[in-house]
């Protein structure tokens, strides 16, 4: 008897479109999110580098990044193969599990946009856009598409072999995204006036609403990765929630402690870390757990995000003090607190699995973080000897608003009794030729 023909849920199926849209407002939350941490001349400078990062990683996924990434294995669990060049033979009746797989790849897709994205936060403020541009789609193919792959693919090594767990992204995003960040600090150097000049966030405000923007997407992020609406949704989706406050709560907390005063910056970025934290673990611990990896997050993060002020590396919007620390804590902590009512077999060190998943944990940390830094950096290397990297001095003195994009996102010039300088009336000192 032949067998019946793979259908999609339409539950599972809405779910995930829901989740989808989510996971990729995160990318223009995350650009308000890092466009109000940097300094005026800046701000759209660094909504550009979020918002180009969502065409080209788009391009690079439908060329070859969906099929190297979920084709099936072509090398020993590294790569996947080329059946799906160009979205080749995936049509709408093509499924994956209980989904649509045209919508699953979509739903893929907008986890590499966002871990592009995240890398700019290291260098803000000096890195040339037209190199930003040849950047992110070699590095989306070169360093997030083998990771992935390692991690969720078909055969993928630390999925299948290994058998470390990541429900949601701590190793191809959050570490990744981390690691890289780090690398690039080290290619382009400190900012002018790093650790000398105060360059405090710009607009709270902006920052705030991007946290928040950022803390609704990653309800999709998490949540969506169960590919179905039910339970295992559920408690990914609380536990998302969880671990945001207690990551919240922790960072306030040192804040009070170590300064007197609990800050909004300090509020978004605790969140920030919390949620980081719970993506590797959101599948895998209880909501007790969840709680606990929320609060560690916090932290620890509040006190790795000065640790560059300590080495001497410039990570301008603390993408390795939150991402690549809170990514390591949330894959790491799995191994203590994993239960097996949600991994379906593994547990942690306090659930009596012993130290073996821990082990497992933290060998894929070690091997992502090495691997994504040192391809970062030879990636960053090369675009710096071939065409430079860094912007000028002269571009970051006077701001990359200006002298790259010929726009300001704010306009303080006045004429007569308060009325606003028209874009019309430039002075010969204001014209600037754009440059990338």
């Amino acid at each position: 008897m032949p067998l019946a023909a793979a259908h999609a849920d339409t539950g599972d199926t809405a779910w995930l479109l829901a989740a989808t849209a989510l996971v990729l407002l995160m990318t223009p939350g995350l650009a308000l999110f890092y466009g109000g941490m940097v300094r005026t001349k800046s701000v759209l400078n660094m909504l550009m580098m979020s918002f180009v990062s969502i065409a080209l990683v788009t391009v690079v996924w439908l060329a070859a990044g969906y099929s190297l990434t979920f084709g099936e294995d072509a090398v020993g669990g590294l790569i996947g193969g080329l059946d799906h060049v160009g979205m080749r033979g995936l049509g709408p009746d093509s499924v994956q599990g209980t989904v649509p797989t045209l919508l699953f790849a979509t739903f893929q897709l907008t986890f590499a946009i966002i871990t592009a994205a995240l890398v700019s936060g290291a260098v803000a403020d000096r890195a040339k856009f037209g190199a930003w541009l040849v950047f992110v789609p070699v590095w989306a193919l070169l360093v997030y598409v083998p990771v992935a792959h390692w991690v969720w693919g078909p055969g993928g090594w630390i999925l299948e072999k290994l058998g470390a767990l990541d429900f949601a992204g701590g190793l191809p995003v959050e570490i990744v995204s981390g690691a890289s960040g780090l690398a690039l600090c080290l290619v382009l150097g400190p900012r002018l006036g790093f650790k000398k000049d105060a360059m405090r966030p710009h607009n709270l405000p902006m920052v705030m609403l991007g946290a928040g923007l950022l803390w609704f997407g990653w309800f999709g992020f998490n949540a969506g990765s169960a590919l179905g609406a039910n339970g295992l949704a559920a408690a990914a989706f609380l536990n998302t929630l969880a671990a945001g406050c207690t990551g919240l709560l922790g960072w306030l907390f040192v804040e009070q402690k170590r300064d007197g005063h609990p800050t909004t910056l300090g509020a978004a970025s605790g969140a920030v870390a919390g949620l980081v934290a719970i993506t590797p673990s959101c599948g895998s611990v209880s909501l007790l757990g969840a709680l606990v990896v929320g609060l560690a997050a916090g932290t620890v993060c509040s006190y790795a995000v000065s640790w560059k002020f300590k080495l001497n590396y410039d990570d301008s919007l603390d993408v390795v003090g939150v991402h690549l620390v809170g990514g390591v804590i949330g894959t790491l902590l799995i191994g203590v607190f994993a239960v097996d009512s949600m991994t379906g077999g593994a547990e942690g060190l306090l659930y009596g699995g012993g130290l073996a998943q821990l082990g497992k944990q933290l060998l894929a940390v070690v091997v992502v973080a090495v691997y994504a830094f040192a391809v970062t950096y030879g990636i960053g290397r090369l675009i710096d000897a071939t065409m430079g990297f860094r912007a000028s001095e002269e571009q970051e003195q006077t701001g990359l608003d200006l002298t790259v994009h010929a726009e300001t996102a704010y306009d303080h010039g006045v004429l007569g009794h308060g009325a606003p300088v028209s874009s019309s009336v430039v002075s010969p000192a204001q014209k600037v030729t754009p440059q990338a």
